[in-house]
């Protein structure tokens, strides 16, 4: 899939003129209602084809929608990891099947690309969980097949 190299650590630039000029940006997203990794935001933000500012408002809607779910995945899912961190309290992250966002984005209302975007910040989160749990070949790895999912807490 697209949008998987990030550059060695993944942390993107956030010197970019659209982020700064767009004042509804928000790189703290624990406090925006998400789960989502600031950087992962980035760097899905500028891989995707949505505005920086649109896709916190995505990702607030997707969180809403798959905490309703977070049964289901517990059950159906493989949970590679679960956040025992201060700043990201109660979140989970799962394995799903390929095409499990376009599902999901259809659920939603969303067109492709919003959808897209989606999928790219919730992979970027899994890749940077990766790196920081020294297990970010085995994901890289596991999302040649799968998709990522997070959930917040």
């Amino acid at each position: 899939m697209s949008g998987r190299d990030d550059g060695g650590d993944g942390d993107g630039d956030p010197d970019r003129a659209d982020d700064a000029a767009d004042t509804s940006y928000d790189p703290d997203t624990r406090a925006a209602g998400h789960p989502i990794d600031p950087n992962a935001l980035m760097i899905a933000a500028a891989t995707a084809s949505v505005g920086a500012g649109r896709l916190p408002e995505l990702l607030r809607a997707a969180d809403e929608h798959l905490r309703a779910r977070r049964e289901e995945y517990d059950r159906s899912y493989e949970c590679v990891d679960e956040a025992d961190d201060a700043d990201d309290t109660g979140t989970a992250t799962y394995l799903v099947p390929d095409g499990h966002w376009s599902e999901i984005g259809d659920e939603l209302g969303l067109k492709r690309r919003e959808t897209d975007a989606l999928r790219r910040a919730h992979e970027q989160h899994l890749l940077r969980l990766g790196t920081k749990r020294r297990r970010r070949r085995e994901f890289e790895s596991a999302l040649e097949l799968r998709e990522a999912v997070v959930i917040g807490g």
